[in-house]
């Protein structure tokens, strides 16, 4: 019988976060940390498997998104509390230990507490980010990847970024989604819960926070060091943000990776769903 997908408002951190929750108390537990312009929903075709599996999923909105609490300051973004949030999260349920998946922004979250907390992540599965040493070298030295992570700058400014996602309806927003990804990915029902999320008081704002807190403390993203616990990167190759090398040269900063490229863009798991969810199930195993 299939489990029921639960809506719960977690302490964490000092905040509150919206959590989705689903599969049996006793499971595993396993994190899906989504990235930007999405939030819970990011995991939609993963959370019910992974219940199914036996495993104990809790897919939260991360902090400034959705319906979790948003602090006001930039700086309430930076990466440490991000990943304090999702260790607090770890110590609502009772679990000293957990398999952690991100995404996108997810997937830097990730990446700073296998660094940073290896006693508490027994795994961890990465989806179209690199390394944070990885990311920062290329904005650096390859030209391609500038020019491909534009918005990062953009999004430095006061205001101006706010106002250009929310015109037309959420163009820029719905672009960033649609435009980028295997036709037919995002239905409009999808985009329609895309943007009541958006629409969620103060949480574009928060939203872009997160943009804002890596580029004035970058020097606390470059802090995430080697990675000891097992990684299991999966890449979707046709990524528009992201060079496809840089999944490859994150496997240098750790101990025991393995690398999957799929033939799909940055939203890999939308668009290669049964690969995707066969992959993190063998890798969980």
């Amino acid at each position: 019988m299939p489990y029921a997908v639960e809506h719960h408002r977690v302490p964490t951190n000092g905040l509150h976060l919206h959590v989705v929750q689903c599969g049996p108390a006793t499971g595993r537990l396993v994190l899906l940390l989504h990235g930007f312009p999405e939030f819970w929903y990011a995991w939609c075709k993963q959370i019910e498997v992974l219940a199914d599996a036996g495993y104990r999923v809790w897919a939260p909105d991360q902090r400034g998104y959705n319906l979790s609490d948003k602090p006001d300051h930039v700086r309430s973004y930076v990466i440490d509390e991000l990943a304090a949030d999702a260790v607090g999260l770890m110590d609502a349920a009772g679990c000293e230990t957990a398999v952690v998946v991100g995404h996108d922004w997810g997937a830097a979250v990730a990446w700073h507490m296998a660094a940073h907390y290896p006693s508490r992540v027994s795994r961890v599965a990465i989806l179209n980010v690199p390394h944070p040493r990885v990311m920062g070298r290329a904005l650096l030295r390859k030209p391609g990847q500038l020019l491909k992570s534009w918005y990062i700058f953009f999004f430095q400014l006061p205001w101006l970024p706010e106002a250009l996602v929310k015109r037309s309806r959420w163009r820029f927003a719905r672009q960033a989604l649609r435009g980028t990804s295997r036709r037919g990915t995002f239905s409009p029902a999808d985009l329609a819960l895309y943007e009541a999320a958006w629409t969620q008081p103060g949480a574009m704002h928060r939203m872009i926070n997160w943009y804002r807190a890596a580029g004035r403390y970058a020097s606390r993203l470059s802090k995430a060091g080697r990675v000891t616990v097992p990684v299991r990167i999966i890449w979707g190759e046709r990524d528009a943000f992201l060079k496809r090398e840089l999944a490859q040269e994150s496997l240098a900063y750790c101990d025991d990776a393995e690398l999957t490229y799929l033939p799909a863009s940055h939203w890999v798991q939308h668009e290669m769903s049964a690969e995707v969810n066969e992959l993190l199930l063998h890798f969980l195993k």
